[in-house]
């Protein structure tokens, strides 16, 4: 029989591992209507999200189209999974959010094709390191904008 110090520890244990799960942010499908550019959607009911830690060109830059082109590939008219990190919106009212397209991270995707930079907004950095490795993978394989 377990005695009291040991069921206490055990049950501490327990929360402590289980505790970071239960502070992520939850997660939010939902299907993509539009894509706008390199790094912002829209979903359903009208709702622009933001990339975060990415950035793109934008319409009047070189590089936009193709860009916008594998967003398109990547999400359009597919259910994707957002992830927020510490800001909810920006100043344009953008959800600001993490982009998943099954296993796919597409913020991360976007960097690593070389159509999109690390963009560092602090205080949203969570994969920032990520995605600098990615761009950094992107510029030494010379792909996207960066040939």
């Amino acid at each position: 029989m377990m005695g009291f110090k040991s069921a206490s520890t055990a049950l501490l244990l327990s929360v402590l591992l289980l505790l970071p799960l239960a502070c992520q942010p939850p997660s939010q499908f939902v299907t993509v209507t539009k894509v706008i550019d390199g790094d912002t959607i829209v979903i359903e009911g009208g709702t622009h999200v933001r990339y975060i830690g990415i950035d793109s060109p934008e319409r009047d830059e070189p590089y936009y189209a193709e860009a916008m082109q594998m967003n398109e590939d990547l999400v359009e008219g597919k259910e994707v999974r957002l992830e927020s990190d510490v800001t909810d919106k920006d100043e344009y009212g953008r959800l600001l959010r993490y982009v998943y397209a099954g296993d796919t991270f597409v913020n991360a995707e976007m960097v690593r094709q070389g159509w999109a930079w690390s963009t560092a907004f602090p205080p949203d950095i969570k994969y920032q390191g990520y995605l600098e490795a990615m761009e950094n993978e992107a510029k030494q394989l010379k792909r996207g904008f960066w040939q």
